[in-house]
């Protein structure tokens, strides 16, 4: 099963997950997608079975609404760093707007030293704790949607609506650059993962003023992961030799990652059609019920 939880300001991800873990009393917890500590908002934590299946999550978009501050480039790209450069603040609020438009659609990032991505195994946070920078290749990342909606051109907030390995704190800083500035992450809140938005979400705090039957009932059903994703209906034979590791021949099944589904609608997991059989790919314990 999973839930979504509400993160607070300088909490980890691994902690909130703990939190969590421990007042749902679950013995397998994960999570989809980890928040810095400077962000708050929606983490996605699961649960037993489900923490199988954090890969459509994962894959999926994100939403954010983010303060830039202008004038100021960091060490870290955001508020958590030292101050490095200066630059200017004269831009105003029809000079942000304008620029943003530059950002939309699908573009290219440098991914910043601060970032748990690996050069030799090693962490790039890491290595720029020691003071090192390394080379780091441009990504190709999708901004669907970057809106100015609020505060000042100095301190702007914005809206986005992102692909899946987008890192906010670049993306403040190349806005700062195109505008002629410097600019870091003030701060970060995300309000969105994928289907999944934060007014769904109990907070720890809610969670833990619950009474333990009501944090049970807070719980969303694996189901609820999957239903972006094709379905295939198996009936009960066809389930057990997928179970058994072997790929079903299905026609007219078109390629792609499907949500499998047995008699009453129990979930077996995921399965990878190739256009003529579908192939088991994550598959739920055959020995418990999921919906």
């Amino acid at each position: 099963m999973s839930t979504a939880r509400c993160c607070s300001l300088g909490l980890s991800s691994n902690a909130a997950l703990q939190q969590a873990k421990r007042l749902l009393g679950a013995r397998k917890a994960g999570h989809a997608g980890t928040l810095d500590p400077l962000a708050s908002g929606l983490l996605m934590v699961l649960f037993g079975e489900a923490t199988k299946f954090a890969g459509p999550l994962l894959d999926g978009d994100k939403e954010y609404m983010a303060t830039l501050q202008m004038g100021a480039a960091t060490t870290t790209g955001d508020a958590e760093g030292e101050v490095v450069e200066r630059g200017p603040t004269d831009m105003t609020e029809a000079d942000v707007r304008a620029i943003l438009q530059r950002f939309r659609g699908e573009i290219e990032q440098v991914p910043p030293m601060f970032s748990a991505l690996k050069r030799d195994g090693v962490p790039l946070y890491k290595l720029a704790r020691r003071g090192e920078e390394v080379e780091r290749r441009p990504r190709r990342v999708t901004i669907r949607e970057l809106e100015f909606v609020g505060g000042s051109a100095v301190r702007p907030e914005l809206r986005i609506r992102c692909s899946k390995g987008t890192y906010i704190r670049s993306l403040a800083q190349d806005i700062g650059a195109a505008l002629g500035s410097r600019a870091h992450l003030s701060a970060l809140r995300r309000t969105a993962s994928g289907r999944f938005r934060i007014e769904e979400a109990a907070s720890l705090e809610g969670l833990g003023a619950m009474a333990p039957a009501e944090r049970q009932r807070r719980l969303r059903p694996l189901a609820e992961l999957l239903v972006e994703l094709p379905r295939a209906e198996l009936d009960a034979q066809a389930a057990a030799r997928l179970r058994n590791g072997q790929a079903l021949p299905i026609p007219g099944l078109g390629e792609g990652i499907y949500g499998v589904y047995g008699p009453g609608g129990l979930v077996i997991g995921l399965g990878r059609s190739d256009g003529a059989s579908l192939h088991p790919l994550r598959l739920t314990q055959a020995t418990e019920k999921h919906r």
